[in-house]
């Protein structure tokens, strides 16, 4: 049973704070990024409104939690065939694991990546990490390269793993790609934000 009054929204320049929160420990602490200094609430704030230019990043909201995790949506390659491709990252609250957030939060961007004319997403992910794998691959995504000790960090060098999924199926000419404000006013959307909300536990 989806948990009542969680909500998953398209995140605001408000929540920078807390996904800066959020994002902090995986930079000091852990290897899932190979930032070394954390982002500020300003730097996060500057890179929301960037990405949102372009691309969906969405929040998970929580009864009495707030922000709990979030998602979104970046640039696989700036070459200009690449543009029906997106690289893709989810982090979740460390206090909010094991509820469902990261399958739901990527449904839900999905969803909204589909009606904006996306047809490939790419995951990378710092090995080993058996849960981001797992997640992942129980979303569809399928290993297709390995970056063998690419990044340096905490005195030893980092495999990185990249996974892909297709979005929807190929058109011989795809359609060109909808900004994240042109599908406010498509009737699909906010079945796309909602999608993810049963998947919550």
């Amino acid at each position: 049973m989806p948990v009542v009054n969680a909500i998953i929204r398209p995140v605001e320049e408000r929540d920078a704070s807390a996904v800066a929160a959020i994002y902090a420990p995986h930079v000091t602490e852990g290897v899932a990024s190979f930032e070394t200094v954390p982002p500020d609430a300003a730097e996060m704030a500057r890179r929301i409104v960037a990405t949102t230019e372009t691309y969906p990043w969405l929040v998970c909201e929580l009864p009495g939690s707030g922000v709990a995790g979030y998602v979104y949506a970046t640039t696989f390659n700036p070459r200009a065939a690449y543009q029906w491709s997106t690289a893709v990252t989810v982090y979740i609250d460390a206090r909010q694991h094991r509820r469902g957030i990261g399958r739901a939060l990527y449904t839900s961007l999905f969803a909204l990546l589909r009606l904006q004319g996306f047809y490939n997403a790419y995951g990378g992910i710092t090995l080993p990490n058996a849960g981001s794998v797992g997640l992942h691959e129980s979303m569809g995504f399928r290993p297709v390269a390995m970056y063998k000790e690419v990044g340096y960090k905490f005195g030893r060098w980092w495999d990185v793993g990249w996974w892909a999924m297709s979005l929807q199926e190929k058109l011989s000419e795809p359609t060109d790609l909808l900004k994240p404000d042109a599908t406010r006013e498509l009737p699909g959307r906010q079945d796309a934000l909602d999608a993810g909300l049963r998947l919550l536990r």
